[in-house]
């Protein structure tokens, strides 16, 4: 088994969410690989079961709408079945893009793991941890 994490990043601290959850993932002796959305492919989700996605909430509590949305709208239809985990981070409001996103993952027939990782704005070195435990979690999914 391994684990495919694909995320966007504008600021910087969805990125370091998603190395925390990379070091988590490999701390568990699970396989990882870890790209920008712009570097990912249908292939990529094809080919791998467990996936862990990473968005910053922009705008209106929304998904970054030029790289990611297009991209994750892009291999919706090959989600139904597969481990998916979902973080980021905001800077405003409560985090409700991240409870809107997970609702659109179980419609798609994927299976969710836990709750999301929401962190507002950088993460403390308490979130990183966390970051690391949720991924070394998502390794054992």
């Amino acid at each position: 088994m391994s684990v495919l994490i694909i995320y966007w990043s504008g600021t910087g601290n969805t990125e370091i969410m998603a190395n925390k959850m990379y070091e988590g993932v490999k701390s568990s002796g699970t396989l990882c690989t870890i790209k920008t959305v712009d570097s990912a492919t249908i292939k990529d989700i094809k080919e791998n079961n467990h996936i862990m996605f990473g968005c910053p909430s922009m705008g209106i509590e929304e998904l970054e709408e030029e790289d990611f949305e297009p991209f994750f709208q892009s291999i919706e239809g090959e989600l139904k079945d597969k481990k998916v985990a979902l973080f980021g981070s905001y800077g405003w409001g409560d985090g409700e893009w991240l409870i809107d996103w997970e609702n659109r993952v179980k419609k798609l027939g994927a299976k969710l793991f836990e709750n999301g990782v929401k962190v507002n704005s950088t993460p403390s070195t308490s979130e990183e941890g966390q970051c690391f435990e949720f991924g070394a979690r998502f390794a054992n999914f």
